[in-house]
């Protein structure tokens, strides 16, 4: 039995990039093109509102029927009351027709910096979103595609220059080593380019308060542009920034990264190419990458996995449940993804309109609860303190570890397989076995020891 105190920092490590068009491209970072000089560091001061938020990413365009700002405006009461902190917005912006991919084309093909699709409605429209969404006391990000944009962006008429070329001095062109043909690479040693770009970005922190923005492809840009671009954005106000990345640097301009590493982990156990061990393996070296206030974002899906790589409930099966509760006690940011709480019946569309069918919301008060047990016990949240993992097991069809930080305790006791499981009451002491903190249920607790059922995840916390 693996036994011994793991100090928990919330980061996560390098990984393939994976593109918000295709599934699993392997994208290479264009030297020629992208890179830089570092400018000075930044140090990243988390807000204390962060230390246990929850992050929801809302695919507008299938969201629902109409497919539209007020469609989510009028929704956000929902997610307030589930507990979500922060909203996610796939790109607003107006999507390009050249090269278009499928009839509606893709959010990440971007033809006006500083306008909203009219698919989702105007301007006015888009504010009271944001509006409405800090009246609940809700912040509001919106995806930020600043590796291309498409290529009828409204730049290409004047500023060619600010694409880059090909060896026969040809622009714009579809960013190297990708598919995404329906898009045109920037050239970020263009000073005119950055500049514009840095001023497209602070026009919705000034004109629509927004709160920040979740970068694509952030390991595609350079570093120096983040960072400079971070300050910039600081001083009109504190702005949260996601990486669509895992490089350990990105937290040098950006709050929060991806937590793929754990992800990839979690596919190789329901696939049985892995055993919980290599959960234990991933703590271990995220150890040794990042900072203890660094903050990693885990799911179990997202719009690019959904669309492109496997359907949750598949994929995860009888322990969807479990492997979703994984995510909210490795110290990270938990990730929900529009759909979601309905349990996923489809792959959505990514270039055509293919709206959620929502349901009963199926899962919602599994999240609800999942959320609250995140929100009440610190010994799970990001205030920038490391927590200790006493692992009790780590199998093929078991993970149990006690987490314990300052003088908060908590353990997590999951069992992935068809039989019940049995943790003994010694190795619980001074815990409180008789109640499961996601449902507040009663546990089962026998001479075998504290029962947890088949395929299931029972928490519990310190004796009152």
């Amino acid at each position: 039995m693996f036994k011994q105190a793991l100090i928990l920092s919330l980061f996560s490590f390098t990984t393939l990039f994976t593109s918000c068009q295709k599934q699993e491209a392997e994208v290479k970072v264009q030297d020629q093109a992208k890179d830089s000089t570092m400018v000075e560091n930044l140090e990243i001061k988390q807000p204390d509102w962060a230390k246990n938020a929850v992050i929801y990413e809302v695919n507008i365009r299938q969201y629902s029927e109409e497919g539209n700002f007020k469609a989510v405006t009028e929704d956000l009461q929902r997610l307030k009351d589930m507990g979500i902190d922060i909203i996610w917005l796939m790109p607003i912006h107006p999507i390009g027709e050249k090269n278009r991919k499928g009839s509606l084309g893709s959010y990440y093909a971007v033809k006006d910096y500083k306008a909203v699709n009219p698919e989702f409605g105007n301007m006015d429209d888009f504010k009271a979103l944001v509006d409405k969404a800090h009246g609940l006391e809700m912040k509001v990000i919106i995806d930020w595609v600043a590796n291309h944009s498409s290529p009828d962006n409204v730049w290409i008429k004047d500023n060619l220059d600010y694409y880059t070329k090909d060896s026969l001095g040809n622009a714009p062109i579809p960013t190297v080593g990708t598919d995404w043909l329906d898009v045109a690479d920037l050239n970020y040693d263009n000073q005119d380019m950055r500049a514009a770009m840095q001023d497209a970005m602070m026009f919705w922190v000034k004109e629509a308060n927004i709160d920040g923005f979740r970068c694509d492809v952030a390991e595609m840009v350079p570093m120096d542009f983040w960072i400079d671009t971070r300050k910039k954005l600081d001083e009109i106000k504190p702005v949260f920034m996601l990486a669509e990345g895992a490089e350990p640097e990105l937290h040098q301009a950006f709050n929060m990264t991806y937590g793929w590493p754990l992800k990839d982990i979690m596919i190789d156990i329901a696939d049985n190419n892995k055993s919980f061990n290599a959960v234990i393996d991933y703590v271990q070296e995220r150890n040794n990458k990042y900072k203890a206030d660094d903050i990693i974002m885990y799911f179990t899906t997202n719009h690019d996995e959904n669309s492109w790589n496997y359907l949750e409930s598949d994929k995860f099966g009888l322990n969807l449940k479990n492997y979703n509760a994984l995510t909210y006690v490795m110290g990270g940011m938990p990730l929900i993804y529009s759909g979601q709480e309905a349990g996923f019946k489809k792959q959505l569309e990514f270039f055509e309109k293919d709206p959620i069918d929502w349901g009963n919301y199926e899962y919602a008060d599994y999240f609800k609860n999942l959320i609250s047990v995140y929100k009440n016990n610190p010994a799970l949240w990001n205030n920038g303190e490391r927590a200790e993992y006493e692992v009790l097991k780590a199998e093929n069809q078991g993970l149990h570890f006690i987490i314990k930080k300052n003088d908060d305790l908590i353990a997590v006791l999951q069992n992935y397989s068809k039989h019940p499981q049995y943790v003994s009451e010694i190795s619980l002491n001074g815990l409180n076995i008789k109640t499961n903190l996601i449902d507040s249920s009663d546990n089962i607790v026998s001479e075998k020891g504290l029962e947890i059922p088949a395929h299931s995840t029972i928490i519990i916390g310190q004796s009152k």
